[in-house]
């Protein structure tokens, strides 16, 4: 049997099924209400995991909020989504530049303001439930505006490498969590140093390979240790 796309949905004119993961109830609420008017539009479900709201399938496009409390990096966010045949709109204050690239490069169409014209909001989920790029200047200033922000491809390995050492491990406790020696490990290193030397992002101290991970999505952006107030944690 043929999988059903986003853009077959679009054609047979049906509903677009819309899912949503925030960790905070009032974006949901507003979604609600943007949506709630719209015939060809509606949010299934919403959740504050990733896994939450693929409980909802199917669905056809999911609005992302950037920054999650359950660790997830929008990076392995997106890759989940895309793997579950769902198109990805990030929904976020844009205030991550850094973590909007890493959601690019994962696979995602596109990024919304929260601040943004409810217009926006649903020719954005319209496109990308048609499997277009939904094109702001949020996403273009994303992507292009920070030329030391070149890409740098790493094998699964390498990833998982790199966010085990740059989060304070020893090369062998690295080692011994992954199955290999120490010393293996530390070509693993010279090999990811390497290629962020080779992209113009340098590499020199612990602390360096710790930045480029949170900037490309291996690690989460460290929480602020703040309160749990609603205005100064939101996203």
């Amino acid at each position: 049997m043929r999988t059903v796309t986003a853009n077959d949905v679009v054609a047979e004119g049906r509903v677009i099924r819309v899912g949503m993961i925030d960790d905070h109830r009032s974006p949901i609420w507003g979604i609600e209400r943007v949506l709630d008017p719209v015939d060809d539009i509606s949010l299934a479900c919403s959740a504050s995991t990733v896994a939450g709201v693929l409980a909802g399938m199917p669905l056809d496009v999911v609005l992302l909020d950037l920054r999650l409390d359950d660790g997830t990096t929008p990076r392995e966010n997106v890759n989940t989504l895309s793997a579950a045949g769902v198109a990805t709109v990030v929904y976020t204050s844009g205030e991550h530049p850094a973590l909007l690239r890493s959601a690019a490069r994962a696979g995602a169409l596109g990024v919304v303001l929260k601040s943004a014209e409810e217009s926006v909001i649903i020719d954005a989920i319209r496109a990308a439930a048609k499997g277009r790029a939904v094109l702001t200047t949020e996403w273009a200033a994303a992507i292009d505006g920070d030329p030391e922000l070149a890409a740098v491809d790493l094998s699964p390995q390498l990833q998982k490498v790199l966010a085990l050492y740059a989060s304070g491990e020893t090369s062998s406790r690295v080692g011994a969590a992954l199955g290999v020696s120490a010393e293996t490990v530390n070509e693993y290193l010279k090999r990811i140093r390497q290629k962020y030397a080779d992209a113009g992002r340098p590499t020199r101290t612990k602390v360096d390979l710790f930045k480029r991970a949170v900037e490309d999505g291996w690690l989460p952006v460290p929480q602020r240790h703040r309160s749990r107030g609603a205005s100064d944690r939101r996203q």
